[in-house]
């Protein structure tokens, strides 16, 4: 895929162009990205999304902002599963908020990405004060030569799929309905870094992955599947929180892999939680981490049925 950093220099060809947050990249996402791809085919132009870094709800009111299900690299990456050939991604600031409706028509879309077909969201706004909207698209389509068209709301069992409604899933560790809405497991990706090697004195080597997710969209002990180191998908046990027993401060996703002794720093690893076990907690002395710690392995294998 290729990126291309805020709209100051356009693309080099026209686009058909999806617009969102693309937060999870979750079902409905899906199905309006397959209309992109289709329509692109159809129109033999490059599939195109332009998102925003960081999420606006960050930008306006950073105390109150959802948690965020996918860094913008993770985002990028299930884009570019679905089909998507390129992303511009607009640094949401105080500048690019200021822009009035027409503006971000005329400097974004018609300057910027050359769009000739433009698909959205049935409840997207733009532009300063949220003015902007499908009927303004389309007459600033008549004008400048693109034609659009409004996706409606996917509905799974009469829910909305919404990232809002992965948020609650995973805030509650309904891990099984969250991956419903998403059409997949929930996934953290990272790099194995350096630890301070207390699972290893544990007895319970764990991969490290630093959390960019912040705040976390959940907390807690889980069952995972990891990718990243084989053929296929590795079983193990996974702590992600702060830590409170060792007096941790921030977030850190800790992977004991099963049966398994590599050296994988550095690697790139993909953790998928399919199953909560319990919430975060701290544990009086090392004793009882231990102890919970080994309970917690022998709930994932059973859960695993190793």
């Amino acid at each position: 895929m290729r990126v291309f950093r805020g709209h100051s220099r356009p693309v080099p060809a026209p686009v058909v162009l999806a617009i969102g947050n693309f937060d999870g990249v979750h079902l409905g996402h899906a199905v309006l990205l397959r209309q992109l791809v289709n329509s692109a085919k159809r129109l033999e132009l490059a599939p195109t999304v332009l998102t925003f870094e960081p999420h606006p709800r960050e930008f306006f009111a950073p105390e109150s902002a959802p948690a965020r299900l996918t860094t913008l690299r993770e985002k990028l990456e299930l884009l570019a599963d679905l089909g998507v050939s390129q992303s511009m991604v607009c640094r949401f600031n105080a500048a690019f908020a200021a822009l009035t409706a027409d503006q971000f028509i005329e400097q974004v879309l018609v300057r910027g990405l050359q769009v000739k077909h433009l698909i959205i969201g049935d409840d997207f706004c733009f532009g300063r004060g949220r003015t902007g909207n499908f009927a303004l698209l389309q007459a600033a389509g008549q004008r400048f030569g693109f034609t659009v068209e409004a996706m409606q709301s996917v509905t799974l069992d009469g829910e909305r799929v919404s990232s809002s409604g992965v948020r609650r899933a995973l805030a509650i560790g309904d891990m099984a309905h969250a991956a419903h809405l998403l059409g997949r497991p929930y996934i953290i990706d990272g790099q194995v870094a350096h630890g301070d090697k207390i699972g290893r004195q544990l007895g319970f080597a764990t991969a490290n992955i630093r959390i960019k997710h912040n705040p976390l969209p959940m907390a807690g002990v889980f069952a995972v599947e990891v990718s990243g180191l084989g053929d296929g998908p590795l079983p193990g046990v996974a702590n992600l929180g702060i830590r409170p027993t060792v007096g941790g401060t921030r977030p850190l996703l800790e992977v004991h892999l099963f049966d398994f002794d590599r050296d994988i720093y550095g690697a790139h690893i993909s953790v998928r939680f399919v199953n909560k076990l319990r919430d975060e907690q701290r544990f009086p002395n090392f004793d009882a981490l231990k102890a919970q710690i080994a309970a917690d392995a022998a709930a994932a294998r059973a859960y695993f049925s190793l």
